[in-house]
C-alpha cells in the first residue's frame, strides 16, 4: 500500500468537518449519478452502483440522499452532462500522480489541476505517461484488532485475495475487481467495513523523506479538495515516523 492509501485512511478515522463532509457528499452523489446513466437504476444489474451505493454507505451518506441522486439520474432531471475524465502526471519529489474527475467542464478542470501541479513544482503531462505504473485493484479495508489480523488475513486468501497488508487498527485486502463484492461479503460479516472500492494501485513506490512527504501529501491534499476531482491516486511512500508525525498533526 502507498503512503497515500495510509494517509488517506488515517484521515477518515479522524473524521471529516462539515464543509468537507458536503463535498463528499457531492463527490458520492456524482459517482451514483453516473453509474445510474451508464447502467440504470437497478443496483442487481449495475455493478458500477452497487460499489457506488455500497461507497456512500461506508461513508455515513444519508439514505435518503442516496435515493435522491438515483432519482435524479434515472429521472433525467440532473442538469449537468458530467464527463469522465484522467489526468496524470509527475508532483513535486517525482511521486507518479492520477487524477480522476467528473467534470461539466473539462478546460475548467485541466486549468486548476495544471495550476497546481506548476504551483508545486510538478508537470502534467500526456495520457498515460504514469498509467502504467498503476494497476487495476480492488481494496477492502476491514477494521481489525490485533488478535484477529492473523486470522482475518487467512479467510481473506481463502477466498480469493491477491495480498493482504495489516496496518494499525485495520486490514486492506487486495484483489482482482470481479472478486471485491464477494470477499467483502465473505469477511465482511459481523465486522466494521471501513470502505471497500475499487482503486489504482502503484506497482512501485517513491519513498520521501519526512519534509518532502509532507510536502508531496500537501499537495495531494489540494488536489483532492477541487469539487470536480473524485479520486487522487500516487505511489508516494514514507516512513513508520513520517506517519506518526502526520498522526499526531490531524
Amino acid at each position: 500500500m502507498s503512503g497515500h492509501s495510509k494517509w488517506s485512511q488515517i484521515k477518515r478515522q479522524k473524521g471529516v468537518t462539515d464543509a468537507r463532509r458536503g463535498q463528499l457528499f457531492t463527490k458520492l452523489a456524482r459517482e451514483i449519478i453516473v453509474a445510474v446513466k451508464q447502467g440504470g437504476p437497478n443496483m442487481e444489474s449495475n455493478f458500477q452502483l452497487r460499489l457506488a451505493v455500497e461507497k456512500a454507505h461506508d461513508n455515513n451518506m444519508p439514505s435518503e440522499n442516496i435515493q435522491r441522486a438515483i432519482k435524479r439520474a434515472s429521472s433525467g432531471t440532473e442538469v449537468s452532462d458530467l464527463t469522465e475524465m484522467t489526468l496524470e502526471g509527475y508532483g513535486p519529489n517525482g511521486v507518479a500522480v492520477l487524477v480522476q474527475a467528473l467534470t461539466d467542464n473539462r478546460n475548467r478542470t485541466i486549468q486548476d489541476v495544471r495550476r497546481l501541479f506548476s504551483r508545486h513544482g510538478g508537470n502534467l503531462g500526456e495520457n498515460g505517461c504514469v498509467a502504467w505504473l498503476f494497476e487495476s485493484r480492488g481494496v477492502v479495508t476491514i477494521e481489525s484488532s490485533g488478535s484477529d489480523t492473523e486470522e482475518l488475513a487467512l479467510q481473506a486468501i481463502d477466498a480469493g485475495a491477491e495480498d493482504v497488508k495489516a496496518e494499525k487498527g485495520y486490514l486492506e485486502i487486495y484483489t482482482q475487481p470481479h472478486n471485491m463484492e464477494s470477499i467483502r461479503e465473505r469477511i465482511g460479516k459481523g465486522r466494521h467495513v471501513i470502505s471497500a472500492e475499487l482503486s489504482l494501485v502503484p506497482k512501485t513506490t517513491v519513498l520521501l523523506d519526512e519534509n518532502k512527504a509532507i510536502q508531496t501529501l500537501g499537495f495531494l491534499d489540494r488536489i483532492e479538495e477541487i469539487d470536480d476531482v473524485q479520486h487522487v491516486f500516487s505511489n508516494i511512500d514514507f516512513s513508520e515516523a513520517t506517519l506518526d508525525r502526520l498522526s499526531s498533526q490531524t
